[in-house]
């Protein structure tokens, strides 16, 4: 079954409940009894988002959050994660190869190849030498 896994003092009914409005938020409230194997890759990611939720309020850390998503489900997943970080308040430490996302969505850019070449606010990136290298 889809529905979080919830830690902490919640009885059965609290977790459910929980479980469901975390669903909700990321649109999944209709799957919750699906297996994994019955969900598209979006879903997937969606449910596992849902999953990260249940352990946190403060702070999301994500490895490539959209890698394998077909072009829609990556917006939709893009725009989820900022309605969290904006609405929610949620702090966002997202890993992406996907500069052109992490310009639109980031308020903040480090850009690591070897070593650290920039860290500072995405208006700062887009005029740095490593930004103007990956920037179009």
């Amino acid at each position: 079954m889809l529905a979080p896994v919830l830690t902490g003092h919640y009885s059965k009914k609290e977790a459910k409940e929980k479980a469901m409005v975390l669903l909700q938020k990321v649109g999944m409230e209709e799957k919750a009894d699906a297996y994994p194997h019955m969900l598209s890759g979006g879903q997937q990611q969606r449910v596992l988002l849902a999953r990260a939720l249940c352990a946190t309020r403060k702070l999301l850390v994500l490895d490539e959050p959209v890698t394998g998503l077909d072009p829609k489900a990556t917006m939709d997943m893009y725009n989820m994660i900022e309605e969290l970080n904006q609405n929610e308040r949620i702090t966002v430490v997202m890993v992406s190869h996907d500069i052109g996302a992490a310009i639109k969505y980031g308020s903040h850019i480090l850009h690591v190849s070897h070593e650290p070449l920039f860290f500072g606010r995405t208006e700062d990136y887009i005029h740095s030498a490593a930004g103007q290298e990956f920037v179009e």
